[in-house]
Order: structure tokens, then C-alpha cells, then sequence
């Protein structure tokens, strides 16, 4: 059974501002002669990365409260911070995909999550259905079952 990590997406507010940023540092990345796999530094390495990587893991990012997308894992790696300190680097493959869309309280770090318990991808058509749609009535509308 696939294993995945589920992250904070902490100073993005909306999928398209993730999808943005990782654009841009791709771009910065093919520009300099390096593979498009951006990294998200973290402190702990996850002990479990084996199977992970070996079931095709995912990170599922919660943006604003909701789990509304994921990125491939197409590494875990040992690395050192901007202080001189190990860390993990999470390796993603360049595409953003966007999930079905669940509530999910803070928390810190990173945490496992069981592909049992992971959103299903949204269909390539659906993705944009409800972008001009305030946030606020979204989640009222998804939390009435309407949406």
C-alpha cells in the first residue's frame, strides 16, 4: 500500500499560488543547467522514506485548512540547511496535482497519511470549476454537500 506525507503549505493561500511559485523556481532551476525537481527543506527525515519512494508517495499540501493538492516524491535526501544543519530535502516532481478538497486542522512538521486516507485527484475538468467562486462560500457549500 502506498504511503504519503501530508504538510502545512505555510505563505500560500490558493493552489495557483503554488502552482506559481513552483513554476518560477523551475524556470530558475532549467536556467541554471539543473533538473525541474523543486525541494522543500525539513528538519526530520522520515524514517519510513523507503516505502514511500518505493510506492510512488506523494506530499498532500494543506492550504488554508484544506488538503487541495499534491506533488510527487521523486526523492528524499539527506541535506544540510542555510545554517549548517542536517536536514531532509523533499524532492517533488514539477507537476501540481489538485485534490479533491478536505478540511484538516494545523499542525506542525509533517505527518504520514495512508493512501486510504488520502483524497482522490480532482478530474483534469473539474479543477477550475469553482476558481471564481469567494473561499468562503466554497467551503460552506462543500461543508452543505452541494459542491
Amino acid at each position: 500500500m502506498t504511503l504519503h506525507l501530508i504538510k502545512l503549505c505555510v505563505g500560500i493561500d490558493t493552489v495557483e499560488q503554488l502552482e506559481a511559485y513552483r513554476k518560477r523556481r523551475q524556470a530558475e532551476l532549467t536556467a541554471a543547467g539543473l533538473p525541474p525537481h523543486t525541494r522543500h527543506l525539513t528538519r526530520n527525515f522520515p524514517r519510513r522514506a523507503a516505502e514511500i519512494l518505493e510506492g510512488g508517495g506523494s506530499l498532500y499540501w494543506v492550504i488554508r485548512r484544506e488538503i487541495r493538492a499534491r506533488q510527487r516524491l521523486h526523492a528524499i535526501e539527506e541535506a544540510v540547511d542555510e545554517n549548517g544543519r542536517p536536514c531532509c530535502a523533499l524532492v517533488f516532481e514539477p507537476e501540481v496535482i489538485r485534490v479533491m478538497p478536505r478540511s484538516h486542522r494545523p499542525f506542525q512538521g509533517w505527518r504520514y497519511l495512508e493512501a486510504a486516507d488520502a483524497p482522490a485527484d480532482l478530474p483534469a475538468h473539474s479543477a477550475d470549476d469553482s476558481a471564481d467562486m469567494p473561499e468562503e462560500m466554497r467551503r460552506e457549500l462543500r461543508a452543505l454537500g452541494l459542491i
